[in-house]
C-alpha cells in the first residue's frame, strides 16, 4: 500500500500544479482545456499504474485516452447535471483504469479486475465528493496550495488502494 500512498501524493502534486496554472494564468474553462487537463491527469495516473506493473508505455498511451473519454462523459452530462457531472466521469475513469491494470498486468480475470475498478470508483468517488468544493470555491483566485495538495491526495488514495489491493497468497 506504500505504492498507493506514493502514487496519491504524486497525483496530488500534479493536480495542485494544475489548479495553480488555471488560477495563475486566469484560464477560462473551455472544452479543449478540459480535455487537455483530463488527458494530462490520466497520463500521470496511467503511468502510476504502468510503472507499478513494469509496463509504463502501454499505460502512458492508454491513460490520456481514458482521460479524454472521462472528460467527454463530463461534457455530455454537464448540461443536465451541472458540476455534478464530475462524479460519474471521475468514477468512470477509475473503472477504466481497473480494466487497464488487468490488461497490462495479466494477473486477474476480468471480473475481479472490474470489481476492483468499481471499488476504486466508489471509494475514490466518495473521497472526491468530500473535497469537491476546494477548487470550485477558490481555484481561480489564490488557491491554498497546501490544502489543494492534501485534498487531491486524499481523493486519489482510496482509488489507488482499491486498484493495488491484493489478497495475500495462501
Amino acid at each position: 500500500m506504500v505504492y498507493a500512498l506514493i502514487a496519491s501524493l504524486l497525483l496530488g502534486a500534479v493536480m495542485t500544479l494544475g489548479d495553480f496554472v488555471w488560477a495563475a494564468l486566469h484560464i477560462q474553462h473551455r472544452i479543449a482545456y478540459g480535455l487537455i487537463h483530463g488527458a494530462a491527469m490520466c497520463l500521470c495516473l496511467g503511468l502510476a499504474i504502468g510503472i507499478r506493473a513494469g509496463r509504463p508505455l502501454p499505460a502512458a498511451i492508454a491513460g490520456p485516452v481514458i482521460g479524454i473519454i472521462a472528460a467527454l462523459v463530463f461534457y455530455a452530462l454537464v448540461r443536465p447535471l451541472g458540476w455534478g457531472a464530475l462524479f460519474p466521469a471521475w468514477m468512470l475513469l477509475w473503472v477504466l483504469f481497473g480494466i487497464l491494470q488487468q490488461r497490462i498486468e495479466k494477473t486477474d480475470r476480468s471480473a475481479p479486475a472490474l470489481m476492483r475498478g468499481i471499488a476504486a470508483a466508489l471509494l475514490s468517488g466518495g473521497a472526491f465528493y468530500l473535497i469537491s468544493g476546494i477548487w470550485t470555491r477558490d481555484s481561480h483566485q489564490h488557491p491554498k496550495l497546501a490544502l489543494h495538495f492534501a485534498a487531491w491526495s486524499f481523493a486519489f488514495l482510496p482509488g489507488f488502494v482499491a486498484l493495488f489491493w491484493r489478497r495475500p497468497s495462501t
